[in-house]
């Protein structure tokens, strides 16, 4: 009986054993199976050095540098169609007119006065002026002293001349004979009359010379000017010119059709160069500052990126919406025909660049209790390294200070419940 009871002992120690050490095994693997599951769901990234470039966005519209809307400034018929869709235009080259015989009165008129303002402009561009006038001031001046002298003649006492007629023989003989006397007032009178006029001629000839002695007055042209401008003014309303260098982006004219004051004829636009202007908001604008690079893609051909520069920052703000924004003018460097005024582009201006930087990712970061801090994954496990960030662009940060070393396993995704009965302490940031 005790040799049954002693082989009994003996076989249960032995199974109890055995399963003592099962249990030990699959505690075991089963511990390693969810360190391993659970490092599994972490997604890394090994800390390295790169390049930070920090960006602000804005969305804008594509424009040529120039643009040109060209309507009718008067009512007729279309005689005339010059240019079409895509041409290359010059500044004052006429795109289209109007048949003379359709036009108002007054544009038909502006024809003779032209003709009429050029001739006068010519002679007050003409040096013959200048010597006429010499000549006149002379004959004044000579005419004046005639008078002058004269009239002082009459001063005092004069010999008077007295003819008397006698009869020699039945013929009429003159006998003059001279005697000192006075001169009656009304010739005294008539001679100061005749001095006053040669004194206003002689100042009214004073005066035209002094203003032509140097050559045509300027006076006289810029009057003489204005009148064949004014009345080439008005017959150009018959045309429509370009007053710009461009291509012709809209022609709307034929021949034959009405025209009517107001309606949209030709856009010119200069396509030399392309600009985009976008809203910045007042957090971001004292980063933008002209010069800055350009990326910009366009809705119309998001296979390509295009490159450009900041031209021009507003200095004062609008308010829309509640929120001040600045306007920045972007020209596009290296735009090609397939970019046209009109199109969508997104853009993106580099306000910071810095190269050789340990840069955190910024999904990675979390804030806990007020810091900054990344999980790192060290032997399976996550494990909190506070840090201090530097600048920052929209997906990468500069690591400043914290003990993190090139090549850590910095964790994208740590878990929002853990450690410390919470989420690390304090929750994502």
């Amino acid at each position: 009986m005790k040799r049954f009871f002693a082989r009994i002992g003996t076989r249960t120690r032995i199974w109890i054993g055995v399963g003592l050490v099962f249990v030990v095994v699959a505690v075991l693997i089963l511990g390693a199976r969810g360190r391993s599951a659970q490092t599994s769901t972490f997604q890394t990234s090994p800390l390295a050095r790169g390049e930070l470039t920090a960006t602000v966005g804005a969305t804008g519209t594509v424009r040529a540098v120039q643009s040109a809307i060209l309507s009718w400034q008067t009512n007729g018929t279309v005689e005339q169609v010059n240019a079409r869709v895509g041409d290359t235009v010059r500044k004052d080259e006429v795109l289209a007119g109007l048949a003379m015989d359709s036009v108002p009165q007054t544009v038909i008129q502006a024809q003779a006065n032209l003709v009429t303002a050029q001739r006068a402009l010519e002679d007050a561009m003409s040096m013959t002026a200048s010597a006429q006038a010499t000549i006149a001031l002379k004959d004044a001046q000579d005419a004046y002293k005639k008078a002058y002298d004269y009239r002082l003649s009459l001063n005092g006492k004069q010999w008077i001349e007295e003819v008397r007629i006698r009869y020699v023989g039945g013929q009429q003989v003159p006998e003059i004979r001279w005697y000192r006397g006075y001169v009656d007032q009304q010739t005294i009178q008539e001679a100061d009359n005749s001095l006053a006029l040669r004194k206003a001629e002689l100042d009214d000839a004073q005066r035209r010379h002094d203003r032509l002695k140097d050559g045509p007055n300027p006076d006289d042209v810029a009057a003489a000017q204005a009148n064949v401008d004014a009345a080439q003014a008005t017959l150009n309303t018959a045309w429509i010119i370009s007053p710009i260098d461009g291509i012709v982006t809209q022609a709307i004219p034929l021949v034959g059709d009405d025209a009517t004051a107001g309606n949209l004829a030709f856009r010119v636009d200069d396509l030399s160069r392309l600009l985009v202007d976008v809203e910045v908001s007042e957090i971001d604008i004292n980063s933008v500052e002209a010069g800055q690079p350009v990326l910009l893609t366009l809705d119309a051909i998001p296979s390509i990126t295009y490159h450009g520069t900041v031209e021009q920052v507003a200095q004062a703000g609008d308010t829309a919406s509640g929120a001040v924004i600045f306007t920045v003018t972007v020209r596009m460097a290296d735009a090609d025909r397939s970019v046209k005024p009109g199109m969508t582009a997104a853009v993106n201006m580099v306000v910071n660049q810095i190269a050789d930087q340990l840069l955190v990712p910024n999904r990675a970061v979390r804030l806990v209790d007020g810091e900054r801090v990344v999980y790192v994954l060290k032997d399976g496990r996550p494990e909190p390294v506070k840090i201090t960030l530097g600048a920052s662009s929209d997906t990468m940060s500069v690591l400043s200070d914290g003990e993190l070393q090139e090549g850590d396993l910095i964790i994208l995704n740590p878990p929002s419940l853990g450690l410390g009965g919470g989420p690390f302490g304090g929750g994502p940031g």
